[in-house]
């Protein structure tokens, strides 16, 4: 279960937070809230009922706190108490965090309301306390009673940051030139106050935005998949068995995006009472207001009945029953009989053997890796584990185990590999695979050529040469990232590390996702730069390893491919490339008078339509006669079509018309052709239901020829569009 915690946010909107310093475009203030946003926005996408946030505005037009009767309490705000915080909170606090008109209130004030909140919140509870300072250090600031703040929070335990806007950091390396005496002084106050502090953090605010796209690693307490005994042989019938009590948590977890919902926009004739799912969204039970509707979801089932209305009869889902697909029959296994199919087991982690370590080949694995543990508190089993690890790793051998989580649960089987670290030790735990997961391949060898007749060749035109092998190897080293990098010291170092690459579709999702939060109109920011910097390799290293390149281009012969040409055929008669051997095929056939009004053979149909277009392209009667044959053969096969066993015909040949007919720029017959065939598919004239053959023509984006295609078409882009969809 996740820790509690309270963060109470000090936001200062005086009027000196509306300049904007130092070349920035926006205000100091929009520029200190894309900390506050993305601190925030992080909290609300928990959904944690236990992680409380509180947002106080200093320096407010207005004043509202439970300290509003005392003056030196004036002109601060608490706009959020401390609570969960949701979206309708974070979008009315977007509208309440502005630059006010006066530059008056006292930073320590809002830092001793900010104790309060926390004080009368979160009472002796186990909660992590946390305040943010986030100010430019222009105000007020008394540190009359600072002494009795800051022992108040270092008893109860609270945390401080403080972020300015334009601190001076020597770490960081920014120091602000010409500053202002009262900023200076009142810098060095909460300075003075983040060092008295037991627990606090005192920086420039440049440091705090220049970080959030770092993403930030979040720990998670782990759940055990498994708790039971660890044994060698059968403890129930063998004194000499071995039983180890043991915990198994997972080593390695996929962190996933957030996954995204369906819901559709409110109108006026959506029902007013909302799901849970909106309800939850908005924040309350009431109707929501974001305009949004969630989907719900209906499930049909139908049976052929030829009484019925349409074929067709609905089901109920509850008359249901499931079969077992054999062969192509459905073998039906009652509910009362279904305890036969079940395998029964029991919770259980038995070692069946060793493996030598040499002998393990990697490739095996089959899902992510975990560690097994002794019992917590149980010093026996830890110590007994521990004889087994140190076996094991003394041997060089790892154990395979047969694991079985719950009762009734499949059995798999687990490699056990001992790990020895100074002050850990454990088994990391990853699946192998059953004889009937593995399919072994053979492939010819990559190093020789064994003709028909047994012979071996070693020089072959399939075969590296030593001079390709050298330069393909000179090349790889050259691309070397092992050392490329540099270090804080520059020093030579692994470039792209581990720990410093992150996956880009993950917290890309997430950037997009808070931002939108706040900022419902506004375009989406472009990914951090850290996210981004290595999808391509550097361009240093690409320019250092050029000549490597060159070598090898020239030792492979790599010649460059001369683009196909294609365009219209159109007086392009004489110009065709001269076959390679003297014979003319194309004239032989142009020279029979017949050919042009042959009838085209159902066997043989795309060969002898590509036939009767070269030869009268020019003839229009010729062309439109040669695609309607082409199309009703076209018919023919899919109304005849056993299953899908005539749709890759149909699909070539729709492919073939589309193409010679563009080519000819003739998009007519080709487009009627295709609105014909459409009617009759989804009006089930051609053998029945044959949609998945229209699923085939949408897949293969073998659409109308429009406009854009050949100047001659008549359709547009919209209707391309509206023709590749299932509706006449």
């Amino acid at each position: 279960m996740a820790g509690k915690e309270a963060t109470v946010y000090i936001v200062d909107c005086g009027s000196t937070m509306g300049e904007r310093s130092h070349g920035r475009k926006e205000t100091n203030l929009d520029w200190a809230l894309q900390y506050v946003w993305d601190r925030i926005t992080s909290t609300v996408a928990t959904a944690r009922k236990t992680t409380l946030v509180g947002v106080v505005g200093l320096r407010t037009d207005s004043t509202a706190s439970a300290m509003d009767h005392d003056e030196s309490y004036s002109n601060i705000n608490v706009f959020q108490p401390i609570d969960q915080i949701l979206m309708p909170q974070l979008r009315r606090l977007r509208d309440e965090l502005v630059v006010s008109s006066t530059p008056a209130g006292d930073c320590i004030s809002a830092l001793a309301i900010a104790v309060g909140m926390i004080v009368q919140k979160c009472k002796k509870l186990q909660y992590a306390r946390k305040i943010v300072i986030i100010t430019d250090a222009r105000g007020s600031v008394d540190a009359e009673d600072l002494s009795k703040i800051v022992g108040k929070m270092n008893a109860d335990n609270m945390e401080l940051v403080v972020l300015g806007v334009d601190f001076d950091d020597a770490e960081y390396g920014f120091k602000e030139e010409d500053k202002d005496e009262t900023k200076a002084e009142n810098e060095a106050i909460l300075q003075t106050l983040c060092n008295d502090c037991s627990t606090a953090t005192f920086g420039t605010l440049a440091q705090a935005i220049d970080e959030l796209g770092t993403p930030r690693l979040k720990s998670t307490k782990p759940v055990a998949s498994f708790k039971g005994l660890l044994t060698l042989g059968n403890p129930q019938e063998y004194e000499s068995a071995l039983a180890i009590g043991v915990e198994r948590y997972p080593r390695v977890m996929q962190a996933k995006p957030p996954t995204a919902s369906k819901f559709v926009m409110r109108g006026d004739m959506t029902a007013t009472q909302p799901t849970q799912s909106t309800a939850t969204m908005s924040g309350s039970d009431e109707a929501p207001n974001d305009g949004l509707a969630s989907v719900k979801q209906a499930r049909t089932y139908q049976v052929k009945d030829e009484e019925a209305a349409g074929g067709k009869k609905d089901v109920d889902f509850d008359e249901l029953s499931k079969g077992y697909e054999y062969g192509r029959t459905a073998v039906h296994i009652s509910e009362s009989d279904r305890n036969v199919t079940t395998y029964e087991t029991t919770s259980s982690l038995d070692i069946i053997g060793f493996v030598d370590k040499s002998k393990y080949e990697r490739y095996l694995e089959m899902d992510r890796s975990n560690l097994i543990v002794g019992n917590k508190n149980d010093d026996k089993n830890t110590i007994a584990l521990s004889s087994l690890i140190h076996a094991l790793y003394e041997l060089e051998s790892y154990a395979v185990a047969r694991l079985v989580t719950k009762d009734n649960k499949e059995p798999r089987l687990m490699l056990l590999a001992p790990n020895i670290e100074p002050d850990f030790e454990c088994l990391w735990d990853v699946e192998l695979p059953f004889a009937e997961d593995v399919r072994s391949y053979k492939f010819p060898p990559l190093d020789r050529v064994v003709t028909v007749s047994g012979k071996t060749l070693t020089v072959h035109r399939n075969l590296p040469s030593d001079e390709l092998q050298d330069s393909i190897s000179t090349y790889v080293d050259s691309m070397d990232l092992s050392t490329f990098g540099k270090d804080d010291e520059t020093n030579e170092a692994e470039y792209a590390a581990m720990d410093e690459t992150y996956s880009p579709m993950l917290h890309r999702i997430n950037q997009v996702t808070k931002h939108r939060a706040v900022y419902q109109d506004a375009e989406p920011p472009p990914p951090y730069e850290i996210l981004t910097r290595y999808a391509h390799p550097p361009a240093d290293l690409v320019k250092q390893s050029q000549k490597s390149l060159d070598k090898v281009i020239k030792a492979a012969d790599v010649k460059k491919v001369p683009p196909k040409a294609r365009g219209k055929r159109f007086g392009r008669k004489g110009r065709e490339e001269k076959p390679l051997s003297d014979l003319d095929v194309g004239a032989l056939l142009a020279s029979d008078p017949k050919r042009n009004t042959k009838r085209i053979d159902p066997r043989n149909a795309i060969p002898e339509f590509k036939q009767i277009l070269n030869i009268g392209s020019d003839d229009v009667s010729a062309v439109q006669d040669a695609v309607k044959q082409l199309k009703n053969i076209m018919f023919e096969w899919i109304k005849h079509s056993v299953g899908d066993s005539g749709y890759g015909k149909a699909v070539e040949a729709i492919r073939v018309m589309r193409e010679e007919m563009n080519d000819l720029d003739r998009p007519g017959p080709y487009n009627d052709a295709m609105q014909e065939l459409k009617q009759k598919l989804l009006k089930e004239e051609l053998g029945g239901e044959r949609r998945e053959m229209w699923f085939l023509v949408r897949r293969n984006k073998l659409g109308l020829l429009q406009q854009s295609d050949s100047s001659e078409s008549e359709v547009t882009e919209e209707q391309a569009k509206l023709f590749l969809s299932a509706k006449l």
